[in-house]
Order: C-alpha cells, then sequence, then structure tokens
C-alpha cells in the first residue's frame, strides 16, 4: 500500500499529465486542516462522481462542517477521479486519498458515500476498488473502514445491499454524530468488525443488510418480505431533525470551476403540496421553515466567508415559504448593499402573483424555470398538481412584464393514463407561451423546453404505477420534439435507456447487486454521463445473472404487493400511498397540508405539530 508521502511525490511528477489537476489537489479556501496525530477518528467524505459535480453537494458540505466541529474527529474529503487520472493512477498502483491530507481512504475509520441517485452506483464499486477495499461488504478484513451510505437513493437501499456496511436513512446532521460517538466508543474496546457493525443497527435511522434475511414470496421477483435475523425491530425508521439548526454557511471556494458556484441557503425542509410522483415531497417530510432573521444572517456571514457572488434561496418549493414576500424584501435590500445576486429555484407557478413578482422584479434578471408538468389541466389533476391553463399564462405574462427574457419549461411524459394527444399538447402550450412572449417582448424572449419521462419512484402514489413501453414514450418524444422544432423552441429529452436504467435500480430488490457488480466488472462507471454510459453492459449483465429487468417497471402492481422498500418507515403511511393512488385513477385532489391535514402518518409517528406550518402568505 503507497504512503501518503508517495501520493504526494505520484502527484508533483504526473499531475500536470491530466486535464483539470485542480480536482486533485485540495487546499481550498475555507478547507479544514486538522493535525492527523491529535484526532483519534477520522472520517473521509466520499461523492462518487467528479470534483467539478460533487463539490456543489450541499448534505456533503454540511457532514463536512459537522464533523469537523468536534474536536475528538476530522472529515476529509474525496471525489472520483476521471478517467485520465484514474488510468495513470492505477498503471502507478496509487490508491485513492483524501484531498486534505493526501492520505489512502485505508487509513480511515469511516468512509460515508452520498448517494443522491442511481447513476452513481456502478462508481462506488470503482471508487472502492480504486482504494483496495473489497466492493462486498462480507469480504472486507478487520483493518478496513467502516463503509456508510447516505441520500435520497438510500430509501431503497437494496439494490447496493452488498456493498455498504451500513445506510444512513434520512437526515444526517444528528445521526453523524451518535454513529461516531458509538464507533469512538468501540475502538476502546476488543470488537470484531462485525461485532461493531451490528452495533450500528441499535441507531435510529440506520440499516444493516447483513442483519436481515430476504424471503421472496411469489414468482414475481420483486414481491418480497424483509425478516430480521436478530433484531426484532422490523421497520427501519428515518431520522428527521423536528428543529433545523443554523444554517450552513462556511463553504469551500473550489479550485476550478464547478456546476455551482455559488452560497446555497436552505431556508425550508419538505414540501407540503404532495405531487403524486414527487419522491423528494414524500421522503422529507413534515415541512421546517427557518426563521427570516436567521436567513438573512446565514446569507450575510457566508458571504463574508466566501466572496461568493450569488446566493440561492433553497428548498424543494421556495414560494411556499411561508413568509416569502418579507424574505424577498430583505434579500432584496441586502443584494443591492452587498453587491450579490440571488436566485429562487423551485417557485410555483401559481405563486407567480403581481405582488411577488414585483418583489422578485428588483433582482437580476436571470432564467426563470416553471414546471407544469402536463400540458392538460385534467393531467394536473391526475399527478395532483392542481395549476389552471389561466394561472399558467397569467405567471409567464407576469414574468415578461417585469422583465425577465427566459423561461425554462418543465413537462413529463409518461403519466398513467397519457394518450398520444395529451402529450402533444405540449406543442400547444409552448406556442402559446412563446407568442406571449413575442408580444410583450419582441425577439428577446426565448423559451427553452425540458421534458422527462415519469419514473415510477419508491414511497410515492405512483410506486404501484407501470413504466410506459420504449415504443410508446418514444413516439410521444418524435411527435413532440419534430413540432417544437417546427416553430423554433428549443427543447431537450430523456433518453428511454437511461430512464429504463434508473427506473431499474430505483426501483430493484437485492438481485441487482449481482447486476450491478457484474456490470462493474465489465467496464461499467460513470453512468451518469452519456459518453460513458454503455447500455449494452447492462442489458447483458442482467442476461448473465438471469434476472428480467423489466419485472421490475412494466407491469402495474397489485394493493397488497410486498415492495422491496417496505420495510422502511418515511413516516408516511403506505395506506395514505395506496389511497392517493386510488384518488388519482379518480382525477381527485389531495389539498395542501397547510390547509388540512390528511393523516400521511408523519405528525403521529414523528411527533410532529404539523399545525405549526403556516399557510403561505402571499
Amino acid at each position: 500500500m503507497r504512503n501518503r508521502q508517495e501520493i504526494k511525490d505520484f502527484l508533483d511528477r504526473y499531475l500536470i499529465t491530466v486535464s483539470k489537476p485542480g480536482r486533485y489537489i485540495g487546499g481550498e479556501f475555507n478547507q479544514i486542516n486538522k493535525n492527523w496525530e491529535n484526532v483519534g477518528f477520522k472520517v473521509v467524505l466520499a461523492f462518487p462522481d467528479i470534483y467539478d459535480i460533487g463539490f456543489s453537494n450541499l448534505g456533503l458540505s454540511i457532514l463536512y462542517d459537522c464533523i469537523n466541529s468536534r474536536k475528538d474527529a476530522l472529515a476529509e474529503r474525496v471525489f472520483a477521479p476521471w478517467v485520465d487520472m484514474e488510468n495513470i493512477m492505477r498503471d502507478h498502483q496509487i490508491p485513492l486519498y483524501a484531498l486534505e491530507s493526501k492520505r489512502p481512504l485505508m487509513e480511515f475509520d469511516l468512509i460515508g458515500f452520498s448517494l443522491p441517485y442511481e447513476t452513481l452506483y456502478s462508481n462506488v464499486l470503482n471508487m472502492l476498488d480504486m482504494a483496495k477495499i473489497p466492493v462486498r461488504s462480507e469480504n472486507r478484513l478487520e483493518n478496513h473502514p467502516i463503509v456508510i451510505a447516505g441520500g435520497h437513493a438510500c430509501f431503497n437501499p437494496e439494490p447496493m445491499h452488498l456493498f455498504f456496511d451500513a445506510f444512513v436513512l434520512g437526515e444526517g446532521e444528528e445521526v453523524i454524530h451518535e454513529i461516531i460517538d458509538l464507533l469512538i466508543k468501540q475502538k476502546r474496546l476488543d470488537l470484531t468488525r462485525a461485532q461493531k457493525v451490528k452495533e450500528l443497527s441499535e441507531i435510529e435511522g440506520i440499516y444493516i443488510p447483513s442483519l436481515f434475511n430476504i424471503k421472496y414470496k411469489s414468482d414475481h421477483t420483486t414481491d418480497q418480505v424483509v425478516h430480521p435475523k436478530e433484531n426484532p425491530k422490523y421497520f427501519i425508521k428515518k431520522r428527521i431533525i423536528k428543529k433545523l439548526p443554523f444554517p450552513f454557511t462556511r463553504f469551500l471556494v473550489p479550485n476550478i470551476r464547478v456546476v455551482h458556484e455559488r452560497i446555497a441557503v436552505e431556508i425550508m425542509r419538505g414540501c407540503t403540496r404532495g405531487c403524486r410522483f414527487c419522491q423528494a415531497g414524500m421522503i422529507t417530510r413534515p415541512v421546517r421553515e427557518r426563521p427570516i432573521q436567521q436567513i438573512i444572517d446565514a446569507i450575510s456571514k457566508s458571504i463574508k466567508e466566501t466572496g461568493f457572488e450569488e446566493v440561492s434561496l433553497f428548498s424543494l418549493s421556495t414560494s411556499d415559504y411561508s413568509e416569502i414576500r418579507t424574505l424577498l424584501q430583505k434579500v432584496n435590500q441586502m443584494s443591492r448593499d452587498d453587491d450579490f445576486i440571488f436566485s429562487l429555484p423551485s417557485l410555483r407557478i401559481e405563486t407567480f402573483t403581481e405582488e411577488l413578482t414585483k418583489e422578485m422584479s428588483q433582482k437580476k434578471k436571470g432564467n426563470i424555470t416553471l414546471a407544469p408538468e402536463s400540458a392538460l389541466e385534467e393531467m394536473r389533476k391526475i399527478i395532483n398538481k392542481p395549476i389552471s391553463d389561466d394561472e399558467l399564462y397569467s405567471s409567464v405574462m407576469n414574468i415578461f412584464e417585469k422583465g425577465w427574457h427566459n423561461i425554462k419549461l418543465y413537462f413529463m411524459v409518461g403519466f398513467p393514463g397519457e394518450r398520444l394527444e395529451d402529450a402533444q399538447r405540449i406543442v400547444d402550450v409552448c406556442a402559446k407561451i412563446n407568442k406571449l412572449g413575442k408580444e410583450i417582448l419582441g425577439r428577446k424572449a426565448k423559451i427553452h423546453v425540458s421534458i422527462n419521462t415519469l419514473i415510477p419512484k419508491p414511497h410515492t402514489p405512483f410506486q404501484w404505477v407501470a413504466l410506459q413501453p420504449q415504443e410508446v414514450i418514444e413516439n410521444k418524444y418524435h411527435v413532440i420534439i419534430n413540432d417544437l422544432k417546427r416553430i423554433g423552441i428549443k427543447a431537450d429529452w430523456s433518453d428511454y435507456e437511461k430512464t429504463l436504467f434508473e427506473s431499474w435500480f430505483s426501483r430493484g430488490d437485492r438481485h441487482m447487486s449481482e447486476v450491478i457488480q457484474y456490470a462493474w466488472e465489465q467496464g461499467a462507471k460513470f453512468d451518469a454521463w452519456d459518453e460513458y454510459f454503455q447500455f449494452e453492459i447492462w442489458k447483458n449483465a442482467f442476461q448473465q445473472c438471469e434476472i428480467d429487468p423489466f419485472s421490475y417497471t412494466h407491469r402495474e402492481r397489485h394493493k397488497d404487493e410486498i415492495f422491496p422498500w417496505d420495510f422502511i418507515d418515511t413516516g408516511v403511511k403506505k395506506e395514505f400511498l395506496y389511497n392517493e393512488y386510488i384518488k388519482s385513477k379518480n382525477n381527485q385532489l389531495t389539498s395542501d397540508c397547510r390547509l388540512e391535514c390528511h393523516a400521511c402518518g408523519i405528525q403521529i409517528d414523528y411527533g410532529v405539530d404539523c399545525a405549526e406550518i403556516r399557510k403561505t402568505d402571499q
């Protein structure tokens, strides 16, 4: 195993030969360097994509700060090397190392992977292999670090069960300290690695795959029951923070250009809207808002600590913040005084009132993103996103009239019951919006359309829905894209093979681990990147493992089917989700949780007073 000095010598000699050397050197402004010898417990936080993508991940940044706030622990970072760097590291037998200390990952006590989406799975195996750590947890020895994962993709952990010792389900700011406290305590005791992992299961929100057996009930590969081997606890309850702490402010400043060079201040967590296709809106309940003054103080502190010139007021539905107008007034004044710009992602169409757009119009104009999802009012009822056509067009006019030139529109195809002519209505809606823009702003007005395919995600009302067949989806795209091109509107759309990939691994069970390992061994990696995604490798992997991938995606599920993720308690009851599914079939709406409680389960099981969530003041 190469040591720290050998890694530094390697970097001195060969770093200049790879693209973007700044990805691999660390040393960023605000980086935390602790004395390795003086700290007893070492954590490396891993993001399984390149530095340019993972650097801006807010969850990783928060955990980095949380751990380094302790005197008895340190946190460092590692990202997936790009192909040129990987090749030269393997040629010279250089193990994957942490940016701060340049020490091999094998020297750390704990490796924590962030898994926000499924297309990163093969990179996890690749990074473990580059670190000289067995990819399967069962093959790790006493001297190997404990390897855990957290993030939204972990709400169905089964496809990756072979590769992690433990999964963290839910919010990490508190549970990471409990994990470290326990592992520090264990270091003083003469425990085996297996005993250490087993004791982690005592922490709420931790899932240890090796402590569970799986029994498949029928010929359907996904109809399964999870049985604990010893622990009588069947459901793994997600972790939530009832009261959000002061926002993270000590952002690192990157060495190279990254995807988001800005301060991200999370103004609230969770969503009350109940869109039936949206996994994030279900698994992050309940809504918790930060006080305005806390947000203002965090912005001010972050600007002083970083020098960034852009601030993002971040949440799943920013305009649902109960005091959004007051907040905007204060941030507008700050932006003029301190000379920064700010963005508001995830704005609801129906919230673009005259008053709100007036407050927003004082900021520097960039792009505005709107997500009608469907071009049909009736379909928007099915998905529980009740936006009328009048509200959509009124919002668009408000936006153009207040001086924005560019609108990006998000749509989806493949909703249950959707016909070709329903999807084709996207063209009519876009043409009308384009016309409104030209009437108000002339040739300055531009719209950009992005279309994705519905993936029926776990823990949503649409988890019972079948993914629409390839020929159906591609026919819809063919008609929509050609018609949009004819009227001069730029559009992008999702590739069906990528849709299949994400569907298989978001909805898969334990059989998928074998597929993932086989595909990685055949060269799969960087599956989120078009130039490296090799669909044929994955098709062949399913064939070699004798698994029908379409059984996971292309059939409607019966009411009582047991899903691979059913043992995970998100706080939202399966009965509630199924009732929402039935309501979607009947074109019935469910109102915003801010208006009335619909007994989803989060209030009872998590001791949250949902009545404290105030009605949005627009």
